[in-house]
């Protein structure tokens, strides 16, 4: 008897010696992968606020959403020396490049050329377009413009 007890803490203490299994790793937040050219660029925390851009150059919004869960950000009011001219976006933590991650926020983001010069506001309202028409559900972004030469 004293044998086996003698084996099974011989066993115990060689499982012991291995350590616990590593932790998992700590992913780091990814940047919104913002397109060259790109003169200005604004984000999440410049809601509410104003924003000074120069005529002839691209402006961009780079919002954090869900679109696998279906919310996505659309424009809904805009000054016409903004025209839009492209979306991107991409992951914004590398966990979201390992095999098998689902879901998640992602960025969103628009893309303008300034054609002009004036003044007004750029607001966005996060849905889903299933559920169009609900107008006060869902996350508000807005920043007013300045267009200058």
């Amino acid at each position: 008897m004293r044998l086996l007890a003698a084996a099974a803490f011989a066993a115990l203490a060689a499982c012991a010696s291995q350590g616990a299994p590593d932790a998992p790793a700590q992913y780091q937040s990814l940047a919104a992968p913002t397109p060259a050219g790109v003169a200005t660029k604004v984000g999440q925390t410049s809601d509410g606020q104003n924003v000074t851009v120069k005529k002839g150059t691209k402006f961009a919004v780079e919002l954090v959403g869900t679109p696998t869960a279906g919310f996505l950000w659309r424009i809904v009011e805009k000054p016409g020396f903004l025209e839009p001219v492209g979306e991107y976006g991409g992951p914004t933590s590398a966990a979201q490049l390992e095999p098998g991650y689902a879901g998640g926020n992602h960025w969103e983001a628009f893309l303008f050329d300034v054609t002009g010069t004036g003044e007004g506001e750029l607001r966005f309202q996060q849905g889903r377009a299933w559920e169009e028409g609900e107008d006060g559900e869902g996350a508000v972004y807005s920043v007013y413009v300045f267009a200058e030469e």
